[in-house]
């Protein structure tokens, strides 16, 4: 009934579950103060006692009442607290989780999920944490309290109440091994309908000009649908022992209250006593069937709170705490297969990427060019061989200045819809205008701020108001505001104008003097000028040296530049003919 894993993660907030326990005991003490008080005035009243015994019995109550007002406001206010606490904590300890993951994967938690769970997962945790924990061990006290007292005023009559209070338990633990099952697809289908939504609203433009926005609108229809089903399944769950609950509470009130008029009728109980009986007996169940009521909401944080638990398990990339300043790196016989799979991506892969030199990558599609930089940036980790920088390994440095001093632009770089300013002191801080300005004019941007509103333009959404090129070099002057000591170009100049590729490649002459400069290239001719090159071939490291001994080797590299030049120099004979014709 309580998940000890969920229940260790609120850590230093445990002692406020136990003070609403203990404020609960004391207001059932209010009750059953209440109670007696109204057993009481009956008694004087049947008896004719003096007047004065009604106005004991009126302070009696009002500090009773008030009591039990005081009491229900402070668990409130604590409970809220919890819930306060409890979210605060989780979210932040997800927070830094994310962040230690760093560019790495969350398992199999996508973004649309990762959303949802850290947002109304945590929610959800919120209700078992502040209703759900509290009511749990507060229903396990109550009725041996009740009977204690109880059985004082009639044993018979408190051993049958508190016989049937475990027919509630009984009936929540039935009921659980389906809920836990219901409340994992619910939570699944909800995840799943997310991450469907998400990439949809991210592929609209593509699936509008292949025509398959409706296939898909079928799709979102289809999701939406098997999200609805579960959703009516919890509801006919949680309706159904609902009422199981309520015939059993009522139920087992009922007899207790039979049984105290029996005894009544017989003559073995005095009338108030019964009558105090009769009215407590309810007491025996009430914290159980809102426990009942409570377990619905439990169940949802549960399978919430064991997703959350997943990604904080989540295995992290290790540090040290060596400062990182640069300097030359180098892959030592390193091979990657992805945890599913049963290829390796790469293959006993030897580096060398020297400080102030300019290294490409190249290769075909597939070839296992992007898997480098991946192992580079910690996004995956390498199966087997090492990855250096300086002679000590990479997770020998402390994340933050490992990470200070690197920067990773490719074709997908992300510029956020926010003004040019904000764009580059999200960067830097404490980036100058001035500074902005020139290194927008060392990328010719320099008409970006000559616009109305001049740095304070906005960036619209996925930088739609710029072009591709216009973007990707936007990043660059982004990066040069910053004192980088290795800048990777990851396919950086793919799909841009061939003025916007020409300013980025004499960027990258420019940098190499002094940075290390690795560039990972689909099309040879932007590695011409590199100090070295490396050919890879199926995760392999096939030939490697600068472009006039690779060309002079006539191998697959000579060959792919070759076919490159031959489809470039056909291109620009139609695009004449063309432009002529015209």
């Amino acid at each position: 009934m309580i998940d000890i894993e969920l229940f260790k993660l609120i850590g230093k907030n445990k002692k406020y579950i136990f003070i609403v326990v203990l404020l609960m005991v004391l207001s059932l003490a209010f009750t059953l103060g209440i109670t007696s008080t109204i057993c009481a005035t009956l008694y004087v009243a049947l008896n004719n006692l003096e007047s004065i015994n009604y106005l004991y019995l009126a302070i009696a109550a009002i500090v009773f009442l008030d009591g039990k007002f005081l009491i229900t406001y402070i668990v409130g206010k604590l409970k809220d607290k919890i819930g306060r606490e409890v979210k605060k904590d989780i979210r932040s300890r997800t927070y830094n989780k994310i962040l230690k993951l760093g560019t790495r994967s969350h398992g199999d938690v996508k973004l649309a999920g990762l959303t949802q769970i850290s947002v109304e997962g945590i929610e959800q945790l919120d209700l078992y944490y502040s209703i759900y924990l509290p009511q749990f061990f507060y229903s396990l006290l109550a009725p041996i309290i009740l009977f204690i007292l109880t059985s004082f005023i009639s044993f018979n009559v408190s051993i049958v109440l508190l016989c049937c209070v475990p027919l509630i338990p009984i009936s929540i633990v039935l009921v659980s091994k389906y809920a836990k099952k219901i409340f994992a697809k619910y939570w699944g289908k909800y995840i799943s309908m997310g991450d469907s939504f998400l990439d949809t609203i991210q592929g609209l433009k593509e699936l509008k000009l292949y025509k398959a926005d409706e296939a898909y609108e079928k799709k979102m229809l289809d999701k939406s649908e098997e999200f609805r089903k579960i959703t009516m399944k919890v509801l006919i769950m949680q309706l159904a022992s609902t009422t199981i609950m309520d015939l059993v509470a009522f139920g087992g009130a009922g007899i207790g209250v039979s049984i105290a008029l029996s005894e009544a009728i017989n003559g073995t109980l005095t009338p108030i006593s019964a009558l105090f009986l009769m009215l407590i007996a309810v007491e025996f169940f009430l914290p159980l069937r809102s426990l009942g009521s409570a377990f619905h909401v439990a169940m949802n944080g549960v399978s919430a709170g064991k997703k959350i638990m997943t990604l904080l398990k989540e295995k992290e990339t290790s540090w040290g705490d060596k400062a990182f300043e640069g300097g030359d790196i180098a892959f030592k016989n390193v091979s990657f297969k992805y945890e599913d799979g049963n290829k390796f991506v790469l293959s006993n892969v030897n580096l060398n990427f020297e400080s102030n030199k300019f290294t490409a990558i190249v290769g075909v599609s597939g070839s296992g060019k992007s898997t480098i930089v991946s192992l580079l940036t910690r996004q995956n980790l390498e199966t087997s061989g090492e990855v250096l920088a300086n002679n000590h390994k990479i997770e020998d440095y402390s994340r933050e200045s490992f990470y200070k001093n690197f920067v990773v632009l490719s074709s997908n770089t992300y510029v956020f819809n926010d003004t040019i300013r904000n764009n580059f002191k999200m960067a830097n801080e404490n980036v100058s205008d001035e500074e902005i300005i020139k290194a927008l004019k060392e990328v010719k941007l320099e008409n970006l701020v000559s616009q109305e509103k001049g740095l304070d333009s906005i960036i619209n959404e996925d930088a739609n108001n710029i072009s591709g090129g216009e973007k990707q070099r936007l990043a660059l002057a982004i990066n040069l505001t910053q004192e980088k000591k290795i800048y990777i170009f990851d396919e950086a100049t793919s799909n841009i104008d061939i003025e916007s590729e020409a300013i980025i490649m004499k960027k990258v002459g420019e940098l190499s003097k002094d940075h290390t400069v690795i560039l990972i290239s689909h099309r040879l001719e932007n590695v011409k000028n590199a100090d070295k090159i490396y050919f890879l071939e199926n995760g392999r490291i096939i030939e490697e040296g600068n472009h006039k001994k690779l060309i002079n080797q006539n191998g697959a590299y000579s060959k792919l530049y070759k076919t490159q030049k031959d489809l470039e120099n056909a291109y620009k004979d139609i695009h004449e003919v063309l432009t002529y014709a015209k």
